[in-house]
């Protein structure tokens, strides 16, 4: 699989048939992979803030969530027709998952957790739902009320094969940064507003906005005073380092070759 390169982020040439195959790989693997989801914030944020970009270097991979990153990456030759946006992957991915792949939910309401496995259940009654923590998490990565050490040792002892986890940017990297090392294996997915769009307690944007790179104009609509700042701040962060960097020929760098891992059975 191949990658490409912008602002400094290294995204993956894929679309939603390709991560899933590529996800299943890696869940036959001995060690923890990690995977974000990576919209124009994350890329802008990896660029503009260096603690976070050292916090994301723990990423093993990232995935193309927005349509202006797909548009940059055809320019270097990407050929994308989609970009993998998180709560589509969720949904196209647990509905195709094999029977007995074993799923850890991590973040979100209670209400919401049971939502989503009811949901998922019903498309995929293979799944298997081993455990899963809804309670918060705090801007240092750890859980509140003396969880963390608790469901550190639940995912070892559980070994799912996928870590689906929702705390929302950058909580949720704060706590892959900090838990990586800790957890033994499977796919940690950080997909952030994939819980709630999936369980049906938020809008996702038409489709007809997503299409045209407005899903985030769409949640400043449905969340103004929470999300309006930070989107308009790393929208505009965004195309002021995509212009800079274009001047120097250095907006993103053609597609390079990456090497997949050798398939082994899930466990």
């Amino acid at each position: 699989m191949s990658e490409v390169t912008l602002l400094g982020t290294p995204l993956m040439a894929t679309t939603y048939s390709d991560l899933g195959d590529k996800c299943l790989e890696w869940a036959r693997g001995p060690s923890c992979v990690a995977l974000e989801f990576a919209n124009t914030q994350i890329v802008t944020m990896r660029r503009h803030e260096p603690a976070f970009r050292e916090m994301t270097r723990g990423y093993d991979h990232f995935a193309p969530d927005g349509m202006p990153l797909i548009w940059c990456m055809n320019r270097a030759g990407a050929g994308l027709k989609d970009r993998v946006y998180g709560p589509t992957f969720m949904r196209e991915f647990l509905t195709r998952a094999p029977a007995g792949s074993t799923h850890y939910l991590l973040g979100g309401t209670e209400e919401c957790g049971v939502r989503l496995r009811e949901v998922f259940l019903k498309l995929n009654p293979g799944l298997r739902f081993v455990g899963s923590f809804h309670g918060r998490c705090g801007a240092d990565g750890i859980l509140l009320d003396g969880a963390d050490e608790t469901v550190t040792a639940e995912l070892n002892r559980l070994s799912p094969d996928f870590i689906w986890l929702c705390f929302g940017a950058p909580k949720q990297q704060t706590w892959m940064m900090r838990h990586k090392p800790l957890i033994r294996r499977g796919v940690m997915m950080t997909v952030g507003f994939a819980f709630d769009v999936n369980a049906g307690t938020k809008p996702d944007a038409p489709a007809w906005m997503q299409r045209l790179a407005l899903t985030w104009l769409f949640r400043i609509w449905s969340e103004p005073r929470r999300l309006g700042p930070r989107y308009l701040k790393y929208n505009l962060l965004f195309l002021w380092y995509l212009a800079w960097d274009g001047l120097r020929g250095r907006a993103f760098r053609p597609a390079s070759s990456q090497a997949g891992s050798a398939a082994q059975p899930i466990r």
